[in-house]
């Protein structure tokens, strides 16, 4: 029996502790619950927004494919989330890890905490560069328009600089490549 499975694509995000450590870390927890890492986009070290009293963060996109449901997805990226510390004391504030689910193929999903796409992913940079850098010509199902047209349009003016480091190995299908 051949199992259905979505294409996803997540943002990670890190700005407490070592922040490249805790991207791998999730990265691992992802491969280890059943999700299959297809690509990652470069680093990013990107400037806080909101809540700007804070560390820059070292972010990135990952294409993945799941079996899961929406739902379930959420569940194991906060299940994640909570195993690598993740404090929600202070909206917005610092943390060790964060997992948005950006696109679940091109459903759009509107449930009490969840929004897919992800509600804010148009106005911020350090989501559409990263994107962008990986599927230029995904098509937000809502917006209708390209990332990269997203990206050309984003009011957002923080800073996404490319890091310097790459994030090493990945574990794709379970082997590092």
């Amino acid at each position: 029996m051949v199992c259905h499975t979505d294409i996803v694509f997540l943002g990670l995000g890190s700005n407490v502790g070592d922040k490249k450590a805790n991207l791998q870390e999730a990265l691992r927890h992802l491969v280890e619950a059943g999700q299959r890492v297809i690509q990652s986009s470069s680093l990013y070290q990107t400037e806080p927004v909101d809540f700007i009293r804070q560390d820059w963060f070292l972010n990135l996109v990952i294409r993945l494919e799941t079996g899961l449901s929406p739902l379930a997805l959420l569940d194991l990226c906060q299940e994640i989330e909570t195993a690598l510390g993740r404090d929600r004391t202070l909206p917005k504030g610092p943390r060790t890890i964060d997992l948005d689910i950006l696109f679940y193929g091109d459903s759009i999903i509107s449930e009490p905490g969840l929004q897919i796409p992800h509600p804010r992913l148009h106005l911020r940079r350090f989501v559409l560069v990263p994107l962008s850098e990986m599927t230029p010509d995904w098509v937000h199902p809502v917006l209708g328009q390209s990332v990269a047209d997203l990206l050309i349009q984003c009011p957002d003016q923080a800073e996404v600089v490319p890091w310097v480091e790459s994030l090493g190995p990945i574990a794709y299908n379970g082997k590092s490549e």
